[in-house]
């Protein structure tokens, strides 16, 4: 992966498990959210896994689409475009109706000091988007910030791990779940939860945020020494397909890769591929957020793509000059604050 069209037909491309799992569906299959970092590729991934399994079903992208362009884009790939701010009362009401929906609006960066923002975007938005696709099959993307910090020697938490959000931002995640499990008990929706832990491409996550701060000469903050990420091609799969595990109560997720990767030597891998010794600053702490994934790997099997492979095209990505979105995880704060 050289080119962003070459990193784009990879994050596009569905495999067998996709197109036999959305052929199992009936009707058409609604984005909401489809402007965002994730919201692209995945749409993109559906109208390849559709063609692929025959039929002439939609997938209706919804967004307001701020950014030039990919309205186009994605209506001449296939998709419906539906230009529409679901907070929007009116515009929510006025969407076409689908059998199957995936709601990827969410709200994350600055939290601070907007915290009623936050709050209307993750908690009270699902609560009507709930209600008004009362009807369909909901997949719904949540995070794994609501769950605590837990010691690295733990093995992450798994669903069963009691929740513990830390900062206004996982607390309303947090209210997501619970707002959209109340529609789902309430009307009898199937929904499904993913609780995802720090999706990678190459132009941005934790690995990419590493790769510049070493390419930079910028001390690496080793507090959070520790941390999960997973191929974002994988988990627009998983999303995806969790579409046949919606039930009610609603089926909860954990999405990310398999491995405990350390901040260190992650760090440390990408100096070697960038020819930069990294620096560090802090110490490892005992705990980070971390999520087990092993139900979802028993279900879809494992990432296509490795951290070491993850770790060698990211590298190459950034030395290269690749296109970045300017959208750093913040992965080592600590107190919720993003």
């Amino acid at each position: 992966m050289r080119t962003t069209a070459e990193l784009e037909e990879r994050l596009a491309r569905p495999s067998a498990g996709l197109v036999e799992d959305l052929g199992g569906l009936d009707g058409d299959i609604m984005i909401l959210g489809a402007g965002g970092k994730l919201g692209p590729s995945l749409v993109r991934l559906a109208l390849n896994a559709l063609s692929a399994g025959g039929g002439d079903r939609r997938v209706i992208a919804v967004s307001r689409f701020s950014e030039p362009g990919l309205a186009d884009a994605l209506r001449e790939a296939g998709a419906t475009v539906a230009p529409a701010d679901v907070a929007d009362e009116r515009a929510l009401r006025d969407l076409p109706d689908a059998a199957n929906v995936v709601f990827l609006v969410g709200a994350k960066f600055g939290t601070q000091g907007r915290e009623h923002a936050t709050w209307f975007t993750n908690a009270y938005l699902p609560g009507r988007v709930a209600d008004r696709f009362r009807g369909a099959r909901i997949a719904a993307l949540s995070t794994g910030n609501v769950y605590p910090l837990v010691p690295v020697t733990s093995g992450g938490s798994t669903e069963d791990t009691p929740t513990g959000p830390v900062g206004d931002y996982a607390m309303s995640c947090l209210g997501r779940e619970r707002v959209l499990t109340h529609f789902s008990e309430t009307h009898g929706t199937p929904m499904a939860l993913i609780r995802l832990n720090y999706a990678v491409e190459l132009r941005y996550g934790v690995l990419v945020d590493l790769a510049q701060k070493v390419l930079a000469g910028e001390p690496v903050d080793l507090t959070t020494g520790q941390v999960n990420v997973v191929w974002q091609g994988y988990a627009n799969e998983v999303t995806l397909r969790s579409l046949r595990l919606a039930g009610t109560p609603p089926y909860v997720l954990n999405v990310t890769g398999p491995e405990l990767i350390s901040v260190r030597q992650a760090a440390e891998a990408l100096g070697a591929a960038l020819g930069k010794e990294p620096v560090f600053t802090g110490e490892e702490a005992p705990t980070a957020l971390l999520s087990n994934a092993s139900r979802c790997h028993r279900l879809f099997g494992y990432p296509e793509l490795t951290p070491a492979e993850l770790i060698e095209h990211t590298a190459r990505w950034v030395a290269g000059g690749g296109p970045l979105l300017g959208k750093p995880t913040k992965f080592e704060r600590r107190d919720g604050r993003f």
